[in-house]
């Protein structure tokens, strides 16, 4: 529910042209995001934390905030690479694959092919927002006007339309993460064509049952 506090906190700032209204939402998403982390009670976490929130407390201080509202997209997308990356090392169980044993069971990774399409999926949506950070990064650096190095002086050497660049950034990016879902549905039905699938409407109503421990650190002989 205190995720829906964001994009309001974010109207308000927009509206009001208040920075503390866009401080609060971009601290809220980002606690958010890392609350399952924090939950763990380790002091890496902890740290980065603490850092992220420092750094924007500085680049409010400057009066930058506004390059730091336009960065949450570069920011999210880090995140979820971090979250599904973390979860392919030994002895964890990749993150597809606890999607797999919450929505249909344990059992469902014991089917040919599951278990490996369940990992490869797994490094395809670590690469696919790593990659689109970068992209993310470079559109906010040439944008004009309005983009980073624009806005703190600097002479951009390719300069890109900012309706075009920061509309990618702020849409586009999203919805370039939507398209992923739905097209991987019917790939993996191809796929894994030799197994029965749950439909669209069932998987889409399982998936918003599924318990806040998903994001824990999960441990697998399989890995």
């Amino acid at each position: 529910m205190l995720l829906l506090a964001y994009p309001l906190l974010s109207l308000a700032g927009a509206l009001t042209h208040r920075q503390g209204f866009s401080l609060a939402a971009v601290m809220l998403l980002v606690s958010l995001l890392m609350l399952p982390m924090l939950a763990s009670r380790r002091g890496l976490p902890w740290l980065v934390w603490l850092l992220l929130l420092s750094g924007m407390l500085l680049l409010a201080w400057r009066g930058l905030l506004g390059l730091l509202l336009q960065a949450v997209p570069v920011m999210v997308d880090i995140l979820l690479a971090w979250l599904f990356g973390r979860s392919l090392r030994a002895g964890r169980t990749p993150m597809i694959a606890r999607f797999i044993q919450m929505l249909e069971g344990p059992a469902r990774l014991e089917l040919p092919g599951v278990r490996r399409y369940a990992r490869q999926l797994t490094v395809f949506w670590t690469l696919l927002p790593a990659l689109q950070a970068l992209v993310l990064a470079v559109l906010l650096c040439l944008a004009v006007p309005g983009g980073v190095l624009d806005t703190l002086g600097i002479t951009v050497p390719w300069p890109l339309p900012a309706r075009w660049a920061l509309g990618y950034v702020h849409v586009g990016s999203y919805l370039l993460f939507a398209a992923a879902l739905v097209l991987e549905y019917p790939f993996r039905c191809w796929h894994l064509r030799h197994l029965q699938h749950l439909r669209p409407r069932e998987f889409a109503l399982r998936m918003l049952r599924l318990r806040p421990s998903l994001m824990h650190d999960g441990e697998s002989r399989h890995g």
